[in-house]
């Protein structure tokens, strides 16, 4: 899956397409998104088949159109977006005291209860 934040209208179709947790098609997708803003069909075919090969939506034929589906969950999305960042630092240590120092109490006890889901490995 290609990295980097979605652009805008990228990120409005995902939105769509992670609260539907089901396959959708084009003409679904706009129809949701034209309750908001004017927007042509041809657009939101371009922008999810271009999902479609960055490797975020796969996609099945479906009489004579495709359905499309994320590949990934949203909070997969996020955490890829957070290891990105994190690479981005020359000092990982420093950086994650930073943004744990930032967390807010709701933040800090969703930390608590994930250290809880995801122990340590054993060091071999």
């Amino acid at each position: 899956m290609a990295g980097q934040r979605f652009g805008e209208l990228e990120a409005a179709i995902m939105d769509r397409l992670w609260s539907y947790g089901r396959p959708a098609n084009v003409r679904e997708v706009l129809e949701d998104l034209q309750q908001e803003r004017t927007i042509a069909y041809t657009t939101v075919m371009t922008v999810m088949d271009n999902l479609h090969k960055k490797g975020w939506l796969r996609r099945k034929r479906v009489g004579r159109a495709f359905t499309y589906e994320t590949v990934a969950s949203r909070e997969g999305y996020t955490a890829k977006l957070m290891r990105e960042a994190l690479a981005t630092s020359n000092n990982q240590a420093a950086a994650l005291v930073h943004f744990l120092s930032d967390l807010s109490p709701e933040e800090k006890e969703a930390l608590r209860t994930a250290l809880m889901v995801v122990r340590p490995q054993d060091a071999e």
